[in-house]
């Protein structure tokens, strides 16, 4: 990136997975609900409507916390941040501004071989706003507004500016979203809004020491995205830097469809807020006892089973690195290994064909694999047993993939077994010989390598189905004879 370094700073919100709302008992799953049938008179914000807060809520933020390495206090707060926008009733947001839950945390990246850390600001629980719908065009345009989503607890992360690079924000919300999930506090599902990212980027020109104004870039539903975004508004800022133009300190939207953000509006200060401590919900006082409960359930986060799979499966850190990046994933790893005794080999069908078809397919969640760790063990015994070469599996697992199919099954009605009749081997090496003599005599004059030729032949009558041992234990046979 030459002399202008960028600096990023990220604001992510998640949405926690509790039963009901963060002040009220309306179920919090609203995702693909009919508009406004999660609500009542306090997540609407009515006159006399008194908020109670839900503790499930405090708890996942608690997890949270400390699984990313914060100091979690025992004393926090909510207060009211003052806007008005048509998402939200009350005209104002319940969030802890001056008491967060937690402050000074820090996540570590490996980023190209090397160790990154990523110091955190805060993590603070807020409810959500509602959510605005447009539709028709410029002539015809209409607006509503779905109140579901008011009031879904969520924490905020706000990171300090340590991120040098688009690719860092990809990887350090990628790490994020493996964390809530392990934790179980979060889908962590960017398409569904469970998790939202706002980036903040301002560019330094190291030569000079000037540094740009700081941007805000919204409206990104997806790690792909936030880093094309951040990558789009780099380019913009260092030529605007370049020209000597000023970069205006505004809020940007990200268009994926046309590959760029514009401009929404400009950016507001925190003053703008006039945040005030919430008066109707008492402080949040959480004794040491139960912190250190919350802090011992923490179940074993990606970063420690990591380095498990590398000392107890011998795997390389790059293969335990993917395979843990994923708790469904992993654990699906695990139960294989347990059947199948075979650690490498099972990584090496995760790495390549079962995560090759995955990607292909559109397949997301683990959850909904048809492929299971009884289907890696018998693809591994018919491999052993000579029934079919690994060839012949991955097209055998494909099938697997696609309809849940037992891999003997599959072997049975598409004829997939190796051919191993020497009789019928020989046979084609015959003809195969008598129309090329040239080759027999370069293999007899020591050019051992022309024996593949004749490997080659047997394969194309086969369909690849023959045992290249076979062969060549048949064709060494006939030469000798």
């Amino acid at each position: 990136m030459g002399k202008y370094k960028p600096v990023i700073g990220l604001e992510i919100h998640v949405q926690l997975s509790t039963r009901t709302k963060l002040f009220c008992s309306c179920s919090a799953d609203v995702f693909n609900s009919a508009p406004n049938t999660h609500i009542c008179p306090v997540c609407t914000g009515q006159p006399g409507a008194l908020p109670v807060t839900n503790e499930e809520a405090i708890e996942y933020a608690v997890k949270a916390a400390y699984a990313m390495n914060f100091k979690v206090h025992e004393y926090s707060r909510f207060d009211r941040k003052n806007y008005f926008y048509p998402d939200l009733p009350k005209g104002y947001q319940i969030t802890q501004y001056f008491h967060p839950i937690a402050t000074n945390g820090y996540l570590e990246l490996d980023v190209d071989g090397k160790k990154k850390k990523v110091r955190l600001r805060r993590l603070h629980v807020e409810e959500d706003a509602g959510k605005m719908i447009h539709e028709g065009d410029s002539m015809s345009a209409k607006s509503f507004v779905d109140y579901n989503r008011s009031g879904v607890p969520l924490i905020e992360i706000v990171t300090e500016p340590d991120i040098e690079s688009p690719k860092e924000a990809r990887l350090f919300l990628e790490k994020l979203r493996s964390i809530v999930r392990y934790i179980g506090i979060s889908s962590g599902d960017m398409e569904k809004g469970a998790l939202r990212c706002d980036a903040n980027i301002s560019v330094v020109d190291e030569e000079s020491g000037r540094s740009s104004n700081r941007v805000e870039v919204k409206n990104m539903n997806s790690f792909k995205f936030v880093e094309r975004a951040l990558e789009y508004e780099y380019s913009r800022i260092v030529n605007a830097m370049k020209n000597g133009e000023n970069v205006p300190q505004e809020t940007r939207g990200w268009i994926t469809r046309d590959k760029r953000t514009i401009s929404m509006r400009s950016k507001e200060e925190e003053s703008d807020y006039r945040y005030f401590p919430e008066p109707d919900i008492p402080p949040v006082v959480i004794s040491k006892e139960k912190l250190e409960y919350i802090r011992r359930s923490l179940p074993e986060l990606p970063d420690e089973k990591k380095k498990r799979f590398m000392d107890e499966y011998g795997l390389p850190e790059y293969d335990a690195s993917v395979i843990t990046s994923d708790k469904d994933l992993a654990d699906l790893y695990e139960m294989t290994v347990k059947i199948t005794g075979k650690p490498k080999e099972t990584s090496n069908w995760f790495m390549t064909e079962l995560l090759r078809m995955m990607n292909e397919k559109g397949v997301d969640d683990v959850e909904n694999l048809k492929v299971t760790p009884q289907h890696f063990k018998e693809i591994f015994d018919l491999i052993d047993s000579g029934r079919v070469t690994k060839n012949m599996a991955k097209e055998v697992f494909r099938e697997v993939f696609e309809t849940g199919k037992s891999p003997s099954e599959v072997v049975r009605n598409k004829g997939l077994e190796v051919v191993t009749d020497e009789a019928r081997i020989k046979e084609i090496l015959l003809e195969a010989m008598k129309r090329n003599p040239k080759a027999v005599e370069q293999y007899r004059s020591g050019k051992q390598g022309v024996i593949g030729y004749f490997i080659g032949q047997v394969m194309k009558a086969t369909g690849g189905k023959a045992d290249p041992k076979v062969v060549q234990k048949v064709f060494q046979g006939i030469i000798k004879n």
